[in-house]
């Protein structure tokens, strides 16, 4: 006779119903090893704006600075890689495209992971990846291996640790939500600032090789971070579901339905439909992007190219991390201040018309403190892009759309990301001239710039031009209220507006 269950599937009598004693296997498989480890292992719940917030902020600065810092250091490694396995400038390209768009693009699957396992494990999942990813790579035989070990993998896992963390400080954080994520941010100025220096220096002892495999190491600290993330306390009561049994259907149908809604949930392409603002931002910051990470992958073999010593080469990427350090938060807090308000849309296309301009002057000379001169006001305008891009997103978009306009618009980004590199490559081999490398970066972030300024402005006219007909068909309206009286019978109004 089989033992009464225990657990949700149980009822008042020990027993459940809809269980028959042929379908108990099936059942006991069910309950999933992970579902019965939590019940078993009691959760310490810590509470928001508690003082072990501070040390999971202080967690989520290192892991910030170990994953969105990493890829600004693969310019280093790219002269090494390249005549390692006599391969071209797009073929070696790729590496970092890969890297960078997997970063981005792989942001819904985060989500789905938090939702399913919480902030800890994923977070604790993406450092073993990124571990696993560079220790594989250090064994590469060949330029596909790499494409996928410290590519695809690091990549991936990278993504799975910075956004678990990012979201983590949300429920940790609730009065000094702002404060919060500024310093988070600078993590990964400081990242930017160290990953070169080190990279330099073990690249000179230990080889590309050896280096990669002691970041391998480096990126099981992303594990430490994540234990430290102990599930926050909520106000919400837990959920009491009941799950029916599945029904007889054919269960690819399901499956293809359950990939439409999950898709729906999660990539929010309703809004990019409807919403003009959405369309121009995810359009302009896309093409901006062909042409953004162009100098953190090719400025170090720029200036090596220029006979730059190669210390000094690296250098110049931690020139950028370190102004970012006091020149983020900053900019943060300027374009939180309620006069940039109505701004803060063209501040936002100003910097990447900033950061064009800083490209020219880069590629018209390749002397180190003239490099180092570019290095500093391209700081400027990248901190300014660091600081309003997620802000202006939340000013064109309502905040209950936000997390998938948001998931929709790292996705696209990825596939910008991929291809931008590669591109620079090809130019590179056709012309063997890195100076046409910068070109090419000013005229993708000058033209996203004039597109979004341009088309926000379009859009705040005509937006003020309905405004206008509205008010104007309003006063209309009390006008003859007030003419005809109130005893006099008011015939209706037809207003015919049309918006091109």
């Amino acid at each position: 006779m089989p033992r009464p269950m225990r657990g949700p599937l149980a009822t008042s009598q020990g027993r459940c119903p809809s269980v028959t004693p042929g379908t108990w296997a099936a059942a006991t498989v069910a309950v999933r090893p992970w579902q019965r480890w939590q019940q078993r292992m009691p959760q310490a719940l810590e509470h928001a704006d508690g003082s072990w917030a501070w040390v999971v902020l202080l967690a989520t600065m290192v892991t910030q600075g170990l994953t969105l810092g990493f890829p600004t250091c693969i310019g280093i490694f790219f002269t090494e890689l390249q005549w390692e396995f006599q391969a071209s400038n797009s073929e070696t390209s790729w590496i970092p495209s890969i890297l960078m768009a997997v970063l981005h693009m792989a942001g819904p699957l985060c989500s789905i992971l938090v939702g399913r396992f919480g902030c800890r494990v994923t977070t604790m999942l993406g450092g073993m990846l990124a571990s696993l990813g560079m220790v594989a790579s250090s064994f590469s035989r060949n330029l596909s291996q790499l494409y996928f070990t410290a590519g695809f993998i690091t990549g991936l896992g990278m993504c799975f640790s910075f956004q678990s963390s990012v979201t983590v400080l949300g429920f940790y954080f609730v009065r000094r939500r702002v404060l919060a994520n500024a310093l988070a941010s600078m993590g990964v100025s400081l990242g930017i600032t160290l990953w070169p220096l080190l990279s330099r220096y073990l690249l000179e002892d230990l080889g590309w090789r050896g280096t990669f495999l002691v970041f391998g190491g480096v990126f099981l600290h992303c594990c430490i971070c994540g234990a430290i993330m102990r599930p926050v306390a909520t106000s919400v009561a837990p959920e009491t579901k009941e799950y029916p049994p599945p029904p007889p259907e054919t269960p690819a149908l399901g499956c293809v339905a359950a990939c439409g809604r999950t898709i729906q949930r999660h990539l929010a392409f309703d809004i990019l439909r409807h919403n003009t603002g959405y369309c121009v931002y995810v359009l302009g910051v896309m093409w901006s992007l062909l042409g953004f990470p162009l100098p953190q992958v090719f400025l170090v073999p720029y200036a090596m190219w220029h006979r730059v010593d190669e210390q000094q080469a690296a250098l110049l990427i931690s020139i950028i991390g370190f102004s970012n350090i006091f020149l983020r938060p900053l900019a943060g807090l300027m374009a939180g201040r309620p006069a940039f308000a109505s701004h803060r849309k063209y501040l936002f296309s100003l910097a990447f018309l900033l950061n064009g301009l800083t490209n020219l002057v880069c590629a018209a000379s390749g002397d180190f403190w003239v490099l180092v001169g570019y290095c500093l006001v391209y700081s400027v305008s990248m901190s300014g892009i660091g600081a309003l891009i997620f802000q202006v997103l939340m000013d064109i978009v309502p905040m209950d759309q936000f997390p998938r306009a948001l998931g929709l618009f790292t996705v696209l980004d990825g596939f910008a990301f991929l291809i931008s590199p590669p591109l620079a490559g090809l130019l590179l081999d056709a012309t063997n001239n890195f100076s046409y490398v910068f070109f090419m970066s000013s005229f993708f972030l000058i033209s996203a710039a004039l597109f979004m300024g341009g088309s926000f402005y379009a859009l705040q006219k005509k937006e003020q031009g309905k405004q206008a007909v509205v008010a104007d068909a309003f006063e209309q309206d009390i006008f003859l209220e007030a003419k005809d009286g109130p005893g006099k019978q008011q015939s209706p109004v037809i207003m015919y507006v049309t918006s091109v």
